[in-house]
């Protein structure tokens, strides 16, 4: 054997193990995309439901207040309460917030920053009468009808922290780059979760319309700067055996930002966040869950492995090409032939499984046309990943409302 190919071979062992450990992350989407597409489950009886506590983490919110408050307000009944938290706000919030009917604490610190700690400071506020539910949703997402009664009788009936299906739309005129984006946040927060109930598996907290039973969020660890607090939250209840669970029926609805710079950082906050728990979480998670021989902490595992959905997709295309490109400088290596033939695999199982996702969820956002577009969305993604390796975010910066402009003083 000359030394080309055994170079060949080393390089092909090299990315046949690369491809072993990306076809984890694939297998796991494309499982959830096709569990999900079985038919739905008969939902559980109307049951009554528990008085709640609506919180909500709000910081210079003023101008888009009034209608999420309205929207709550309209599904509470006696015995529930909305208590907005006005977080270090430098805006009229509280005011906005008490006018529209709510209860308001306020709260402001230097150093001490991020959802997190205004979540905490909510939940020591409702300490003194404590209710049944704590229901949390974010200052500028809508309830949809019915959805604060199917969270809060499914949070009670399950005993556990329970998750909204919660969607980002796009203004009327927005670009394809943000089609695409409502679609793929479309297959993160509704059709992952989705396969992985029908499946029995736990789901991620998403941030925005999260049901907590009294006695887990009480003494939840909630104050933390984490960019992906609310992620990070899930895996800690999961790992205390209080895995979330979702519940489709409840939908929460909020916008993407209509400039390109705050959707540039609410995209970085976001994917670095999630990139940060994924190296520095996920195999420790594995390890627990199989020397515990905890199914669901282990499906927890599993489901934070698959990274977004636009780096899933730039893994198996670099895979495919380094291998295509060492088979053919190579072509009677092995190695590089079977790490293109798994490359090819993956590839094949991640656009059947997007392809489904379109075609039973998807269509309403992107047209057939558009799903041209979405090779440009993924290149465009490359910086966000770039800088991860090379300037990662760990400072939580609050994405703009209506301009993108961020002030100073919304870095948290």
């Amino acid at each position: 054997m000359n030394g080309a190919l055994v170079l060949a071979e080393v390089a092909g062992a090299l990315l046949a193990a690369a491809g072993l450990a990306l076809a984890v992350p694939v297998l796991v989407f494309a499982a959830q995309v096709a569990a999900a597409c079985l038919p739905a489950r008969r939902a559980p009886g109307a049951s009554a439901r528990p008085p709640v506590a609506l919180l909500v983490p709000a910081h210079d919110e003023a101008a888009g207040l009034a209608a999420p408050l309205a929207a709550m307000r309209a599904q509470m009944r006696p015995g529930d309460r909305l208590l907005v938290v006005a977080d270090n706000c430098s805006d009229d919030t509280a005011a906005v917030a008490r006018g529209a009917g709510a209860e308001v604490v306020e709260r402001t610190h230097a150093d001490l920053r991020g959802k997190g700690y205004a979540l905490a400071f909510g939940v020591d506020h409702l300490r003194a009468a404590p209710p049944p539910v704590v229901v949390i949703v974010d200052a500028d997402c809508l309830l949809a009808p019915g959805a604060l009664d199917a969270l809060a009788a499914d949070c009670q009936r399950r005993q556990a922290p329970v998750q909204a299906c919660y969607l980002m739309g796009h203004a009327g005129a927005a670009r394809l780059t943000g089609r695409v984006a409502a679609f793929a946040w479309a297959v993160k927060n509704r059709v992952r979760p989705r396969g992985g109930e029908r499946l029995g598996w736990p789901c991620p907290l998403t941030g925005s319309g999260m049901a907590f039973p009294w006695a887990l969020i009480a003494d939840a660890p909630l104050a933390t700067g984490h960019l992906a607090e609310d992620m990070q939250l899930g895996l800690d209840l999961a790992r205390a055996g209080h895995a979330p669970r979702f519940c489709e029926a409840a939908v929460v609805t909020s916008h993407f930002p209509e400039s390109a710079r705050a959707t540039a950082t609410q995209r970085t906050r976001w994917e670095h966040g999630h990139l940060g728990l994924i190296v520095q979480r996920a195999w420790p998670l594995w390890r627990e869950a199989a020397r515990r021989r905890d199914v669901r902490l282990a499906a927890m595992a599993l489901d934070l492995a698959v990274p977004p959905l636009a780096l899933l997709v730039l893994g198996v295309v670099a895979l495919w090409l380094a291998a295509a490109g060492v088979s053919a400088v190579a072509p009677a290596a092995a190695l590089p032939a079977a790490a293109f033939g798994l490359a090819s695999a993956a590839g094949v199982a991640m656009a059947a499984a997007v392809l489904a996702a379109w075609l039973r969820w998807g269509r309403g956002l992107l047209s057939a046309w558009d799903l041209l577009g979405i090779p440009w969305y993924v290149l465009g993604k490359l910086g966000v990943y770039t800088r991860f390796l090379t300037r990662r975010q760990t400072a939580w910066v609050r994405t703009g409302r209506d301009d993108g402009a961020q002030r100073e003083d919304d870095t948290r």
